[in-house]
């Protein structure tokens, strides 16, 4: 991967929009072209991310999501931020509402897509993908009122479809992180039940 100055990166968070920042910085910056910037501060041993930085990691994960059929953004370009071991990526935002902002405004319209939010994650299942990050803000309802992902760097490829532990796991996933955001009645039961059936009336 080329590698992007300090005064590059400033340039870009001087003239772009900070969507999302941690205590260590900017992570991800709308840019004038209207494009985002995503950078990953990787907390794993230096020598493997160096071998396979997060940037190419999210990079790979989309491309093999979007040939599984799954719908994410398109990455543009991949490298490292000024010869260390900070990585970062430039990519198409996926058009869409985040399932967290259309449960919070829209309650009645979210009911009326748990069952295809069910299939979609079974979907999922099936093709083998175990996306640990499984919550609302990380799903978007797309423009053709279908589902895609945007932030996938853990998600991890069985290559069959998931068993019956990773899929409570996958949902253990969700059910902790409605806990720690304090999501008041999100109707987590009839999601299982409509992935139930779902999965009852594809076998």
């Amino acid at each position: 991967m080329r590698i992007v100055t300090a005064n590059q990166l400033q340039d870009w968070l001087d003239q772009g929009v900070v969507l999302e920042k941690d205590s260590h910085g900017p992570k991800v910056v709308r840019l004038v072209s209207g494009d985002l910037l995503k950078i990953f501060r990787s907390r794993r041993n230096p020598l493997l991310e160096r071998l396979l930085p997060a940037a190419r990691r999210f990079h790979n994960n989309s491309e093999r999501l979007n040939d599984l059929g799954i719908a994410t953004p398109k990455v543009h370009d991949t490298f490292w931020i000024a010869r260390n071991s900070i990585s970062a990526c430039v990519y198409a935002p996926l058009q869409g509402t985040p399932l967290d902002s259309l449960f919070s405004s829209a309650r009645g319209e979210f009911s009326a897509l748990v069952q295809e939010l069910a299939t979609y994650i079974l979907l999922m299942h099936r093709r083998g993908i175990y996306f640990r990050s499984l919550h609302l803000g990380n799903i978007l309802q797309t423009p053709d009122g279908g589902f895609g992902l945007i932030d996938f760097l853990d998600i991890r490829f069985k290559g069959r479809p998931l068993g019956p532990m990773l899929v409570r796991r996958n949902f253990e996933h969700l059910r902790r992180y409605l806990q720690r955001r304090n999501v008041e009645n999100f109707p987590l039961d009839e999601l299982l039940l409509a992935y139930a059936e779902a999965s009852k009336a594809s076998n």
